[in-house]
């Protein structure tokens, strides 16, 4: 016996029974919709995507369902199969349509489906009353009451889950079709339930069953997920114009109100999209201050920082309102170039960006000098938007190796250069563990009597396969990657040690090591010191530190309180390359420095010109005036030897005397010098000074 809820061209019924079950799955549909739209607990992703589908195919086909009642009439023409197909294809379209509209206008999607199942219910009423006039005869209701009762109580079940607790305001005028279409539905499910007369077996109350077990796995389903009911609508706020354009406004650097290089990445990523596009390009330049390092630790970070924001606001108006200028950090900047840019424009460009970051900077009374050196790339010339920092970044390093204050464009060759920085850093720090490091000792001379009274302890690395690195190669990586705090303290503890052992051989000699800016700010560098000497039993006095005279001007507590702390502890203070900064007579007065060395370029040119000479005369006199000892450093013949002396230097330095050498070498030296033209002074033999005076 076929089934009442199957298809047939005769019972009215089945029309009804179809809108019934229609309305069940529209409503069904409607609320994974909602849960969809609006979830109150976050779903994964594939979970989302799920409710999403069942939800667009719940909604089709109760869409469908009430059609095939129609469409299946045998006086529909073509196979019914088509006709069915053709059926839910058209129906696909209402629910694709009512869930973006829900989306879009945020609005009930309940209520907009409501009004699809209303509108369905009275067309399939109207079909059935037009098609099947007089269907309904009294043999049919037999068993109608319990059936009824059945689906009353399913269409309770749904319209309490499914119907909004709470309609908003623009679906209001929706309730009138709600209720009809749940009418319909309550009407339809106990029709559907009803089987032919004489009839009553399982298989035909199976549709009965089925659709209250769908209620029940629907309620507790919707319980489980605890779907709340729609929060109230928030109260209207005022426009804020300025907010709204702080909401909008790029993440900005706080000191020079440039933007981050967050921001920079993701127009950059945009732009190199539309040249994709566009089958253009653009440049990107990476500019580098040179010079700004010294200035920073001169003046101090206060005015550094106020050079910082002119050169920001410098680099804002070369950009204009089409380029984009980011600050990444400390003194880089980079420029991003777009509309299609040629080699010659951004070279023109470059030129133009070196001319006004040259330009003198006036800051509190003060004109400081920087320049810049600037590294371009091109894309899509130079590879992938992910690479092309990095390039522009080996091209200003190119540059800086050039000599600085000059531009350099992107070649492959630059990335040999890139992998050759990280290899020599990998190797560095390698060699601390490794013991590769070794100290030499370059001798200082007595210019008076010409014996050796000190050495300079000055940093070499014996690599396994390049041999001897010189300083000049390996300490501007160790600096531009923080290493040189490392290399700093392994100096301090090995120069240390090395005073030691000369001193059980018979040898007490003074040993000078170099301080970094970097050494001076830790927290911890006096007790380092004190530290090495007491566990190596050196005697303060025996051992000096050299810092910069850009260090030793540099205005910060941290600086400050170790030079005062390093002349409390009785380890001597040298100021090195003086000459070259901005030294303060007032201020280095108060320093307690015991020495200044004069640089080696006002000595290189002592011998032909007269304004070295006048230099080097008044930092001697001066020096002395203040009660210090000078150091001349860079000595390489006897002519500067002799203006050297006759000027009053009190220590020699150079070549012309001895290079640096190994700690054996300089040992041996002192054991047999009676045949050299210089020789140790007899102060740097005999009996240390004993532990209980350290």
């Amino acid at each position: 016996m076929t089934s009442p809820l199957l298809f047939n061209s005769h019972s009215p019924w089945v029309s009804i029974s179809a809108i019934g079950l229609g309305s069940v799955l529209l409503w069904l549909g409607a609320a994974l919709a909602e849960l969809w739209r609006k979830p109150v607990q976050a779903l994964p992703r594939r979970q989302s995507e799920l409710v999403l589908a069942a939800a667009v195919l719940l909604l089709a086909t109760g869409l469908w369902w009430p059609g095939q009642a129609m469409l299946h009439d045998t006086r529909f023409p073509a196979s019914r199969e088509a006709r069915s197909a053709v059926a839910w294809l058209l129906a696909l379209l209402p629910p694709i349509l009512a869930l973006g509209l829900a989306q879009v206008s945020k609005r009930c999607s309940n209520g907009v489906l409501a009004l699809a199942t209303g509108a369905s219910g009275l067309l399939s009423a109207l079909w059935v009353a037009v098609a099947h006039p007089g269907a309904f005869g009294a043999g049919d209701m037999a068993g109608l009451g319990g059936s009824l009762a059945l689906g009353l109580a399913i269409s309770g079940f749904l319209t309490l889950l499914l119907v909004p607790r709470r309609w908003p305001l623009e679906t209001r005028h929706l309730r009138p079709l709600a209720a009809m279409g749940t009418a319909f539905s309550v009407a339809a499910v106990a029709a559907a339930s009803v089987p032919p007369p004489g009839d009553w077996g399982f298989g035909n109350w199976a549709p009965s069953l089925m659709l209250a077990t769908l209620a029940g796995l629907g309620w507790a389903w919707r319980a489980t997920l605890r779907v709340a009911p729609p929060p109230p609508p928030e109260p209207v706020k005022q426009r804020d114009p300025k907010a709204e354009m702080a909401a909008q406004a790029p993440p900005m650097d706080s000191l020079t109100q440039l933007p981050t290089r967050q921001f920079f990445e993701q127009r950059l990523i945009r732009a190199t999209i539309q040249c994709d596009a566009e089958k253009s390009r653009l440049a990107l330049l990476f500019v580098d201050l040179d010079g700004f390092k010294p200035v920073n630790d001169t003046f101090g970070h206060s005015l550094g920082d106020q050079v910082l924001e002119m050169v920001g606001e410098r680099l804002k108006k070369m950009a204009g309102t089409t380029n984009v200028v980011a600050r990444i950090g400390g003194d880089e900047f980079l420029l991003l170039v777009t509309g299609n840019p040629t080699v010659e424009s951004v070279g023109d460009l470059a030129t133009v960006l070196i001319e006004n970051i040259n330009r003198p900077y006036t800051v509190e009374n003060r004109e400081v000098l920087i320049s810049c050196s600037v590294g371009v790339a091109f894309y899509p010339d130079n590879g992938a938007h992910g690479k092309l920092i990095a390039r522009a970044d080996a091209a200003m390093y190119a540059a800086k190796r050039a000599g600085g204050s000059c531009y350099a464009f992107y070649t492959s060759a630059m990335d040999a250069d890139a992998r050759e920085q990280f290899d020599l850093l990998r190797d560095l720090r390698k060699a601390l563990e490794l013991n590769q490091l070794e100290l030499f000792y370059q001798p200082k001379i007595d210019a008076t009597t010409g014996k050796v009274t000190a050495v300079e302890a000055l940093l070499r690395w014996k690599h396994p396969a390049r041999g001897v690195v010189p300083p000049s190669i390996f300490i501007p990586v160790a600096e531009r990657f923080g290493v040189i705090g490392a290399l700093g303290n392994w100096v301090i503890e090995e120069s240390c040690r090395q005073a030691r052992v000369w001193r059980e051989s018979g040898l007490r000699m003074r040993v000078a090591i170099n301080l970094s800016a970097l050494q001076m700010r830790q927290d911890d560098i006096v007790e380092r010191i004190q530290g090495a000497l007491a566990r190596n039993s050196i005697h303060p006095s025996l051992f000096t530190c050299e810092i910069t005279e850009s260090v030793a001007m540099e205005d910060t507590k941290a600086t400050q309180a170790a030079v005062r702390r390093l002349g409390e502890a009785g380890v001597h203070l040298s100021i090195d390359d003086f000459g070259t900064g901005y030294s303060s007579l007032a201020y280095l007065r108060k320093l307690p420095a015991e020495e200044l060395k004069i640089d080696h370029s006002f000595v290189q040119d002592v011998e032909r010109s007269a304004d070295a000479r006048s230099v080097v005369d008044a930092v001697v006199k001066l020096a002395h005036a203040l009660g210090l000892r000078v150091v001349a450093e860079g000595v390489e013949n006897e002519r500067q030897q002799q203006i050297l002396v006759e000027m009053g230097c009190d220590e020699l330095q150079g070549y012309m005397f001895a290079k640096p050498m190994s700690a054996s070498a300089l040992l041996l030296w002192a054991m047999d010098d009676k045949h050299r033209a210089v020789s140790f002074s007899p102060s740097l033999f005999g009996e240390t000074i004993p532990e209980e005076h350290l």
